[in-house]
Order: C-alpha cells, then sequence, then structure tokens
C-alpha cells in the first residue's frame, strides 16, 4: 500500500520531507502522496505539514502497518502483510505457501478469529491487544535439524521482548515464554510436505506474544500473562513486531549452522530443568526430574529410581509453573494452558 511506503519514508526520515521527493522516491505523483498521507492521518497518524519544509512524523498510534516494520534484512520479514482480522495467522501463511509466496514472508493481523495453539488448542487473539505473527520459510535442511526450529525461535522471541521491554523471559521447553510463572507467549511450528515425495515444501512459524491484554477471563487469568500487568504499560506493538521480525531474521540466518550458540542460549533461557515435571506418556501420567537439554533441544528426565529417558516433544506440566505446586506423590490431572 502507499500509506505504508509513505510511513516508512516519513519514518526513516526523522525530519521534513517533501511531497515531491517521496513522490520521487516512489515513483507516484505528490497527488497520490498526498492521499497517502491523508490515509494515515486517518489511522491515527500525526503528520506535521509546512510550506517549504514538508511533512514530518510526529506521533504513531499503536498499529501495525508495514511501513513501520520494513527493514535491511536477509530473509524474514522482507514482504510483510498486515491484516486487520484473519482466522490465524498460521492459517494465512499456510494458504500464501500454497499460492507460492516467497520465503520470509512475515503476516501480522489486529485480530485472530481461530488462533491456534499446540495440540489444537485456541490462543486468545482479542483486537489490539497482542502480536500476532507468522513467518513463511522455505529451509533446505533434513527434518531432523528442522526439529529444533521450534526451540531457536524461542530465543528469538525472548530477544525481541528484552531489545523492546529491557526484561528478559524465560522459556517452559519447548515452546513457551513465561514471565513471573505465567504465559506471555506461545510458539506454533507446522510443516507442508510435498504429497508424492514427502519432501518438505514450507514450514510456517507462528508466535503469539501477550501484549496489552488486562483481563484472559477466569479460566486463563491464573496461567497466563501479558507485558502490560508485567511493566505497569504495554510497549507498542509496531516496536515489538519490528523488534521480532529483526530477531527472527538473524535466527534464520544462522539456522542451522550455528547450532551450538543457539543451544547454548535455549539452555540458559530454559526455565524447566532443575524442576519436577509431569507429563503423559502412552496415556499415563508420570512425574520426574527435568535434568537437562540435549543436543537435539529435547528433555532429559530422570526417574525416582534413576533410570533416565529423553523426550523429544509431549506436554510436560512444570512445578511451580501455571499452578502445579501438587504433591508429587499425588495423582492428578495435568493443569489446563493455553
Amino acid at each position: 500500500m502507499l500509506s505504508s511506503e509513505v510511513l516508512r519514508l516519513l519514518k526513516e526520515a526523522g525530519e521534513p520531507l517533501s511531497g515531491e521527493v517521496m513522490g520521487q522516491t516512489l515513483g507516484v505523483s505528490r497527488a497520490a502522496v498526498w492521499k497517502g498521507i491523508r490515509a494515515l492521518r486517518q489511522a491515527g497518524y500525526q503528520i506535521d505539514s509546512a510550506p517549504n519544509r514538508g511533512y514530518l512524523l510526529i506521533d504513531r498510534p499503536d498499529r501495525l502497518y508495514a511501513g513501520e516494520l520494513a527493514g535491511d534484512r536477509t530473509c524474514i520479514g522482507r514482504q510483510i502483510l498486515c491484516l486487520e482480522t484473519v482466522d490465524s495467522t498460521n492459517s494465512e501463511g499456510k494458504r500464501q505457501a500454497l499460492s507460492g509466496a516467497a520465503e520470509g514472508l512475515a503476516i501480522l493481523a489486529d485480530r485472530q478469529t481461530g488462533g491456534r495453539g499446540t495440540r489444537g488448542r485456541s490462543f486468545f487473539s482479542p483486537a489490539g491487544e497482542g502480536l500476532y505473527c507468522s513467518v513463511l520459510l522455505r529451509p533446505s535442511c533434513s527434518l531432523q535439524a528442522l526439529m529444533g526450529l521450534t526451540a531457536w525461535t524461542a530465543v528469538a522471541a525472548c530477544d525481541a521482548v528484552e531489545t523492546v521491554c529491557g526484561i528478559r523471559p524465560g522459556i517452559k521447553w519447548t515452546n513457551d515464554l513465561v514471565l513471573e510463572g505465567k504465559k506471555l507467549c506461545g510458539i506454533l511450528t507446522e510443516l507442508g510436505l510435498e504429497g508424492e515425495s514427502g519432501q518438505l515444501e514450507y514450514v510456517v512459524v507462528g508466535i503469539g506474544i501477550n501484549v496489552g491484554q488486562t483481563d484472559f477471563g477466569p479460566e486463563l487469568n491464573p496461567i497466563a500473562v501479558s507485558l502490560r500487568q508485567v511493566l505497569g504499560a504495554a510497549p507498542r506493538r509496531a516496536d515489538l513486531a519490528l523488534a521480532l521480525l529483526n530477531a527472527l531474521d538473524e535466527m534464520y540466518t544462522a539456522f542451522p549452522e550455528q547450532k551450538p550458540r543457539y543451544l547454548s542460549r535455549y539452555r540458559a533461557d530454559c526455565l524447566t530443568t532443575g524442576r519436577e515435571v509431569r507429563f503423559l506418556q502412552d496415556g499415563v501420567e508420570k512425574t520426574a526430574w527435568a535434568e537437562s537439554i540435549d543436543d537435539q533441544f529435547a528433555l532429559v528426565v530422570r526417574y525416582p529410581d534413576g533410570s533416565r529417558e529423553t523426550l523429544s516433544a509431549g506436554e510436560v506440566s512444570v512445578r511451580g509453573l501455571w499452578g502445579y505446586t501438587a504433591d508429587p506423590e499425588k495423582k492428578s490431572a495435568a493443569p489446563s494452558r493455553l
């Protein structure tokens, strides 16, 4: 959209910019630039103007515009699609993948009507309150290497939050970001395989961050948290989205060659290790001690009898997080989560 391009120029300039210069840069008329300025003002952007000085961006609302998110990136975020409403950014990413969209496309939405988490759970996605983002990837690597992509993404999401907010979340194995013992962010990675050959066709990675919510409802309030609740004020979603795209692009540029670096950082961020955990295996609830993260980002647990097992996937409830405080000897159902 032209308004997004005009916004990008105003944001990058940081000083008055004439309509003539913007028109020449974008290859459009001054009248077209004016229409872009008018659209931005109607969207809530405060843009000052004066004869012989040009236009100056004074203030920005909390909106997701592609023009605010542009950057010099290697892959992720070179193309950006910002939507008011979508069923799910991951679902839109898969539709874009099947339509031949290029690798690196980032899809962001103000609201999701059918946001999804792991194991078919819904993800609370009210308008204007969260950052809902999916990126389309077409990696050329083994499926084994790809199994660690969610963990790499978790580290990148922690980087983005730290960059904007000055606090670093922890990671609950494998795909949840945690602040103050509650869930701040969820990550959902979905693969598409070519029907006949079984070759990897695309990967869509979705990240949902709770930004401005103050009430998740009675079911989720005990286990969910937003940046507003932790910080006292919510950061601008566009600022967080920009940091997230930059962190994801840096991560994907390093993937999978710089695995030792991201593995070390994941281990440092992981809150699961050194705690008692519960999980279901073949329908049986088990209790164990989470010892470490192995070289494949899998969770190594030790049972009371001293035996060990490596969990590469599955549902793990961590004592002290999500309300898990029950006596480890007492059998009870694992708590519900986002």
